[in-house]
């Protein structure tokens, strides 16, 4: 059970510091600020799209059975109505050559029905379909790619097919005197035939989700081409991937807001040897980052605590903000000097605006000390209402500050803030942040 903070009406404090491992906290703020979106209202995904995908549980040994199986599992589990509606699959769906008329064409062992029989029934769940290609000649298992048969297979997938998603990789890149292009050059190919074909068609387009690994700063473009966009090579059920994975979009989790998000790679949670206190440390790590949540586990082994982790609707509620897009960001590193990049020791502190509120997440044993007005969301002068959104517990009020002890090892806390009115007068020193407080008789404080 994750630990509860207590929280001081005192001044200023002695700066935490730790000689082990460091925790992470986040940091949302309510905020009344309107938002005006710049997309068309057409657009697809403006929230992270939540979900399931085949390839963490099952990577090649996929069937018809197994997709359905797990579809009517997010229903029955409760995970539908949490909000995971995508039912996704993975690389080694096909045979290995298209046929004669240039068609990739579904296993008929792996799936008997055909895909349209498979998207029906998942639809009939009221869940949505996604299928999976690659930019390249080939698949990363060497299935057939979509390079140059963009415009088919997109009608295949969408039209023929009827899916509604498409995760498209990165892998058997042909060579340059052949595609001219980078791997931006890549992608917009497949971009332009889904466009062309939601607009011949008056269909929605296909949600894109590209799978290139964080190749070439695609956090700078992606949101040109798809809803979101693979930020590091892939995860694996340990927390030395996890912290990484922290890490390394702790430099550009700015990028993700409507219709456009950083894609930390799918859960792990309920694989591996990842602990109760990581896989939530993990949860809300990538909800908070505002990341794609797509389940990567057997729903039909998975445990208690796994469906606990991923129905945490007060969690869940942040990375769905339908008013706030962006997610949070570092606001102090703590172990390290700010800016500095070390997958086994992410920063820690973060924040961001949200109508949910402020959470904190920490990774170890420790006691973390935060200034509320350390983040630019918290307004000095005021003091704000607690809620634990792991122990779904309300917490009283804190002032200037608030403490969490002895949150266990790769821990979480997260907190919900809210604006609880003026902090009580008398305070001293008069000034959160000291730096040139002064009297308005010219009495500097600091």
């Amino acid at each position: 059970m994750s630990q509860t903070p207590s929280v001081s009406n005192t001044g200023t404090s002695k700066r935490w510091m730790s000689t082990r491992a460091p925790a992470f906290v986040l940091a949302l703020a309510l905020c009344q600020v309107s938002f005006v979106g710049v997309h068309a209202s057409e657009g697809v995904a403006k929230l992270p799209v939540m979900g399931f995908n085949t390839w963490n549980a099952y990577q090649c040994n996929i069937s018809e059975d197994i997709v359905i199986k797990n579809a009517n599992l997010m229903v029955s589990l409760g995970l539908a109505d949490a909000g995971y509606n995508y039912v996704n699959i993975d690389d080694c769906y096909s045979d290995r050559q298209r046929d004669s008329a240039g068609n990739i064409v579904a296993n008929q062992t792996k799936f008997p029905s055909g895909m349209k029989a498979l998207t029906d029934s998942i639809h009939a769940l009221g869940l949505n379909a996604g299928i999976y290609s690659d930019a390249g000649w080939f698949t990363c298992q060497l299935y057939p790619g979509s390079y140059q048969n963009e415009e088919r297979d997109a009608k295949l997938f969408r039209d023929d097919w009827g899916f509604d998603y498409l995760k498209y990789d990165n892998c058997a890149v042909p060579f340059d005197n052949i595609t001219r292009q980078n791997i931006m050059g890549r992608y917009a190919r497949m971009a332009n035939a889904i466009a062309d074909l939601s607009q011949s068609t008056g269909k929605p387009p296909l949600i894109l989700s590209l799978c290139e690994w964080g190749r070439e700063q695609v956090w700078l473009w992606g949101k040109r081409y798809g809803q979101s966009w693979r930020t590091t090579d892939d995860i694996t059920p340990t927390w030395l991937s996890v912290a990484g994975i922290i890490n390394q979009n702790s430099f550009y989790s700015w990028a993700s807001d409507f219709y456009g998000h950083n894609d930390m790679d799918m859960l792990e949670i309920g694989n591996g040897n990842l602990t109760y206190e990581e896989s939530k440390t993990h949860f809300t790590a990538w909800a908070l980052m505002k990341s794609p949540l797509l389940i990567g586990t057997d729903l039909e082994v998975a445990s208690n605590r796994t469906i606990e982790i991923l129905t945490n609707h007060e969690i869940i509620a942040i990375n769905q903000d339908p008013v706030v897009g962006t997610g949070v960001t570092p606001l102090r590193w703590g172990i390290n000097p700010n800016y500095v990049s070390n997958d086994t020791h992410p920063a820690q502190y973060w924040s961001g605006e949200s109508q949910n509120g402020t959470i904190n997440t920490l990774d170890e044993p420790a006691t973390m000390f935060f200034n509320l007005t350390e983040s630019p969301w918290i307004r000095a002068g005021r003091q704000y209402s607690v809620r634990d959104l792991w122990a779904h517990s309300d917490n009283g009020t804190a002032v200037r500050n608030f403490t969490a002890h002895d949150v266990p090892p790769h821990g979480v806390v997260a907190l919900l803030l809210q604006d609880a009115g003026d902090e009580p007068e008398g305070l001293w020193p008069p000034c959160a942040v000291t730096e040139w407080c002064i009297s308005q008789s010219g009495v500097r404080i600091d």
